[in-house]
């Protein structure tokens, strides 16, 4: 039996691909040693990668370049969930600082998520602003021009002259607004009696002399609970000059107009406590007389004391009047009536001076229990009540 034999080949020899190559000389494994020392990368691995699959780490081998081994990214990575799709806790996470300045808009364009909403989610409707109630008719001046055939300032002037009526009623706003009611015009009606008025006022005790403005009128916030209340302040003497409190006995024919009650100017100081005649006028030809001659002006006063006063006990007056330390104006002073419980003085003083009268007082030990200014210049109080105003008269001059 013949025996076949079959002769094979040696096999080349393999580097396996876990272990480095071998340097075939001492330059090739000085460089290799250097190699190994300074990456420790074994051959076929990529520079700064994982190993390749099928290929094993050798045991011992240290690769600080080298990037860890990566997890499977299928078990850490999350699906993206459609817009609307899922709950709001599915949603990437957000970083912690970001610019929201370069946020595109928003879809929705709504309020930011931090808005406060009403519980049931609903967004509230902004509130439309009231719409203004339409006008209906023409103005009053406008009708009075077509009416006198005259100029808008001139119909402005009739109807606040007190000329014009309107179903009767005289109405004084030219803003008035009309449409088929009944105009008439005073036949007598004249412009020329549109002057300045000045009025007469006899001031009660307690009110200001009215040579402050009155405040404007606004409503009165409720006072908290428990809050001390300040002392109300006094009343303003301008509060008085109302057609109300007009005099009957005014010995003017001067109609009771709206107008009259503007841009009045006080000029004369009374004090607080005192009563008497006070000045409001329109007329600044009054206005300059009451300022500038107010010094050569005389002020008569009736002041009440109380006692009776014998005309030696005046002599502590004359005597402050007399003093040269003092600097104060001319006075006369005299007793006007006396009686056990009271007296009454009369005082004309050049100019006005607050104070004055009280203090001459004091200097004869003498007790005030009123004070009331009848004259002013040449312009008497006379029978006006307590309270009411009056028209000054043509004839009367300060």
């Amino acid at each position: 039996m013949t025996r076949t034999t079959l002769k094979l080949k040696p096999a080349a020899k393999t580097v396996s691909k876990s272990a480095p190559a071998r340097p075939a000389s001492s330059a090739a494994r000085t460089s290799s040693a250097t190699a190994r020392t300074n990456t420790s990368r074994p051959a076929g691995l990529p520079r700064g990668g994982a190993p390749r699959s099928g290929a094993a780490r050798p045991a011992g081998t240290h690769t600080p370049n080298a990037r860890p081994p990566r997890s499977d990214d299928s078990s850490m990575r999350q699906r993206p969930v459609p817009t609307g799709t899922g709950p709001r806790d599915a949603a990437p996470a957000r970083p912690a600082e970001r610019n929201d300045s370069r946020r595109p808009p928003r879809a929705d364009g709504g309020a930011p998520r931090s808005a406060a909403r009403p519980g049931n989610g609903t967004v509230p409707r902004p509130r439309a602003a009231p719409k203004p109630l339409p006008d209906t008719g023409e103005r009053l001046s406008k009708k009075v021009m077509q009416l006198k055939d005259c100029s808008r300032k001139e119909a402005e002037q009739y109807i606040e002259g007190g000329w014009v009526q309107v179903n009767g009623v005289v109405v004084e706003e030219p803003q008035h607004r009309v449409d088929r009611e009944t105009i008439t015009l005073d036949p007598n009606a004249n412009l020329m009696e549109l002057a300045p008025v000045t009025l007469l006022l006899n001031k009660p005790a307690g009110h200001t002399d009215g040579l402050e403005e009155l405040p404007p009128m606004r409503a009165d916030s409720p006072a908290s609970a428990g809050a001390p209340r300040r002392k109300a302040p006094p009343a303003n003497a301008r509060v008085l000059l109302t057609p109300a409190n007009h005099w009957e006995g005014d010995p003017t024919d001067t109609r009771v107009l709206k107008r009259h009650f503007n841009h009045l100017e006080a000029d004369v100081e009374l004090e607080t406590g005192a009563t008497g005649l006070v000045v409001f006028t329109q007329d600044w030809r009054t206005t300059r007389k009451l300022t500038e001659d107010m010094s050569t002006m005389e002020h008569e006063f009736l002041v009440e004391v109380k006692g009776e006063v014998e005309p030696d006990a005046l002599k502590p007056i004359g005597y402050a009047l007399k003093d040269e330390r003092l600097d104060l104006p001319q006075v006369k002073v005299s007793v006007n009536s006396t009686t056990p419980e009271s007296s009454r003085l009369r005082f004309a003083i050049k100019g006005s001076h607050p104070g004055l009268i009280a203090f001459l007082c004091e200097k004869a030990g003498l007790h005030i229990l009123g004070m009331k200014r009848i004259r002013l210049g040449r312009v008497a109080l006379s029978d006006l009540p307590i309270g009411q105003w009056r028209y000054l008269a043509g004839w009367e001059k300060f």
